[in-house]
């Protein structure tokens, strides 16, 4: 039996094993920030609901997940992105813009963000090997969560929002946009 081991098929001009672990978690601790903020807006606008413990359920295991990489960023010394201020404003305001459209649209916004992240975490999970394996787990781990979001999003009417098609594309955009600049900056 073989073992798997990070950029065992890089091709010539890829990044390093090293660099693309260090993107990762760059890439990672960025948005599980971004997306705390995204809660955070939402919960601004609808905490006193009766959404509003669903979503601060939501923003507690976003939290744990930025604990992780925070926790990774420094043991594994990897430079945080210098866009984290940008992600801060760019997160709080998306999260309470769909917020004001109505629970719909704060659950439209969790629903395309969270298949954004399912896409990123997969391929991740795909190019990491047994030699990380440890990051490995934990992007399993957080992306079977985001999942769960999406599931709460969709259970809670999200499909129904205005504009529904046109918002969750726009919203998924950003985050691939984000996710590209995240890795490098």
């Amino acid at each position: 039996m073989t073992t798997r081991t990070t950029g065992e098929t890089r091709l010539p001009g890829d990044p390093t094993p090293r660099d693309y672990v260090e993107r990762a978690i760059r890439v990672d601790h960025a948005g599980e920030y971004g997306a705390k903020r995204i809660y955070q807006g939402q919960l601004a606008v609808l905490g006193r609901s009766k959404y509003g413990p669903m979503i601060e359920h939501m923003q507690a295991q976003e939290q744990v997940h930025l604990d992780t990489f925070s926790r990774l960023i420094g043991q594994r010394r990897v430079r945080p992105t210098a866009l984290l201020p940008i992600w801060h404003v760019a997160g709080f305001a998306l999260g309470a813009a769909t917020a004001l459209l109505g629970h719909r649209g704060a659950m439209a916004c969790t629903v395309a963000v969270e298949e954004a992240i399912d896409e990123h975490y997969r391929a991740q999970e795909e190019a990491l090997g047994e030699d990380e394996a440890e990051l490995k787990a934990h992007i399993a781990q957080f992306r079977a969560e985001e999942l769960e979001h999406r599931d709460i999003g969709l259970e809670n009417e999200a499909e129904q929002a205005p504009a529904y098609r046109l918002l969750s594309a726009a919203i998924k955009a950003g985050c691939k946009v984000a996710i590209r600049l995240s890795e490098r900056v």
